[in-house]
């Protein structure tokens, strides 16, 4: 994780389920941060204020409802927001409350997919905000199992919401594991990211998992639904945005040291994954860095 993120210490501890904080301000001011707790942000009244979640960065709308996983950085910032009274409601919980075997259980699968979903970043539809935010608002007002049964009710309507969002890319987040139930999926994915700086050809992959190379494509683009090629560009463009934020180097220098040989088909693909250009990105996140 960049040193340069605060790693924020949540004011959990062990003997504690969740927390809740609730407040009316003008203005974002915390800086871009991570901690290993999860994080559902309601966000009330703040339109064109700036949400970063990963390496995604949006203007939000009216209402945004926003589920974070362990260890993945975001920050929202007033940016273009004139409110004079934006309304946040943060709920925060230990990965651990709801235990591994626990979230196995057929009941609880919904919300495990949530879970796993989180290590990106979830938005919530607007319809889907607009029927759980009353019941956020007023969770604080419960008490003891009251409470740890209204957020678990919470949780699950989201899981079954209909229109939720990914935000981050997958590569971009280290604590991700991919997860295809494809032992050999998972091994060429993790050959990828350890080699996403040299050059990798399809034969490379087909022969570590015994495949033959038409075989191997075939069933990468089953199993993922997008192409060998496609899915290797996607991993050196989340290492390319992690290094666009944590270092100075030319763009030459992040689109080379990325495995890429051609610094304007590194561009192109850069704009069309991010609708921005490598150096817009960049300056999205600057004013965000903390040193600690």
């Amino acid at each position: 994780m960049n040193k340069d993120i605060v790693r924020e210490i949540t004011p959990l501890t062990q003997n504690d389920c969740f927390t809740i904080f609730s407040r009316v301000k003008n203005n974002f001011n915390f800086p871009l941060h991570y901690h290993e707790e999860y994080e559902l942000n309601l966000i009330i009244n703040a339109k064109g204020a700036k949400r970063i979640v990963g390496d995604h960065v949006e203007e939000i709308d009216e209402l945004e409802l926003v589920l974070i996983g362990p260890n993945l950085s975001h920050a929202w910032f007033t940016h273009h927001c004139i409110s004079g009274e934006i309304k946040e409601v943060t709920i925060q919980w230990h990965k651990d409350l709801f235990d591994e075997k626990f979230l196995r259980r057929n009941q609880l699968s919904f919300i495990r997919k949530m879970f796993e979903l989180s290590s990106k970043g979830i938005q919530f539809s607007k319809d889907a905000i607009q029927n759980i935010y009353p019941r956020i608002e007023t969770l604080n007002q419960k008490s003891g199992f009251d409470s740890v049964m209204a957020l678990i009710n919470i949780l699950h309507d989201l899981s079954i919401s209909r229109n939720l969002r990914t935000l981050s890319e997958s590569s971009f987040n280290s604590e991700v594991q991919y997860n295809y139930n494809s032992r050999r999926i998972e091994k060429a994915f993790q050959y990828m990211n350890k080699n996403y700086d040299k050059q990798i050809a399809l034969a490379d992959l087909a022969k570590l998992v015994n495949m033959t190379e038409v075989s191997f494509s075939r069933f990468i683009k089953k199993r993922t639904g997008i192409s060998f090629i496609d899915s290797l560009n996607e991993i050196r463009l989340g290492h390319a945005s992690r290094i666009l934020i944590d270092t100075t180097n030319s763009i030459a220098e992040v689109s080379y040291s990325c495995g890429f040989n051609n610094i304007s088909n590194f561009n192109r693909l850069f704009k069309k994954k991010k609708n921005c250009t490598p150096k817009e990105f960049r300056e999205s996140f600057a004013g965000t860095r903390t040193f600690i």
